[in-house]
């Protein structure tokens, strides 16, 4: 008998080709890159503009800082304080949900950390890093003071790391490695396990569930049952990145987002 979120998974994706549901929220805009909130707004992101919509679909606001270059990735894990990372510039920018800078940009030059490649929410509006000089992660907390890190991972893990996304999520940190899993980490640093979902470049975890595109497919790993499910989407292939919350699928596309 198939495990409860496995059933649900499935009829989650028969209802998107229901004859009976409504047509997909198609959101024209042109993207490098999207992410959404647990609200269910979505953040469209194209050189150095961030532009929110809501979860209708409607434009909301729009926020650019031409100082700092491209944007590289959004984390709206708090929809109250989302991190805007410019890896080019080694800045991190704080906005509210208005897209009002609350801070000053973070350097991190200044923190003593000149090549991070990877940037992401922590808990009480801290934020991690991954120092790809130092092969590190570290921890810092809402006044960008250092409060946990990992050491050399490369020592610590033997084994050689290009980890290319993360994000924390109900107490722990999971750092995706396309090559070998993603690897998970507590709230201290220290090494928890490695799950075995490899070849994705993006996910989003919910309870003991990894949601990620694999191919043209979206999918849904338990990490605790061991349980994966996939099913293939329309236009699957040509989404840049796809995307599970609060019972929808969003598909980025160069030119849109879909939600399901």
């Amino acid at each position: 008998m198939a495990r409860p979120v496995i059933i649900l998974f499935g009829i989650l994706f028969c209802s998107f080709i229901g004859k009976d549901q409504p047509s997909p929220i198609v959101i024209k805009t042109r993207l490098d890159n999207f992410t959404t909130d647990n609200i269910g707004n979505i953040y469209t992101i194209k050189d150095d503009e961030l532009i929110k919509y809501l979860p209708t679909g409607k434009f909301f606001l729009r926020y650019s800082n031409l100082q700092l270059g491209t944007i590289t990735t959004v984390d709206a894990t708090n929809p109250l304080k989302l991190i805007l990372y410019y890896r080019d510039f080694q800045q991190i920018v704080f906005l509210d949900n208005q897209l009002t800078a609350t801070s000053d940009p973070v350097s991190l030059e200044k923190l003593g950390y000149e090549q991070t490649d990877l940037v992401c929410a922590s808990a009480n509006n801290g934020f991690w890093l991954y120092n790809k000089q130092n092969n590190e992660l570290i921890r810092f907390n809402e006044t960008s003071k250092k409060i946990a890190s990992t050491g050399n991972l490369k020592q610590i893990l033997r084994s050689d790391i290009n980890p290319n996304f993360m994000l924390e999520h109900n107490g722990y940190l999971f750092l995706n490695s396309p090559e070998t899993g993603i690897y998970v980490f507590d709230m201290f640093g220290a090494f928890s396990k490695i799950i075995s979902v490899k070849d994705i470049k993006t996910f989003l975890v919910s309870d003991d569930v990894i949601y990620f595109k694999k191919d043209s497919s979206f999918c849904s790993y338990n990490f605790k049952l061991f349980e994966e499910a996939c099913k293939s989407m329309p236009a699957g292939s040509f989404c840049l990145k796809m995307q599970y919350n609060k019972n929808r699928i969003y598909c980025g596309f160069k030119d849109s987002v879909v939600v399901y």
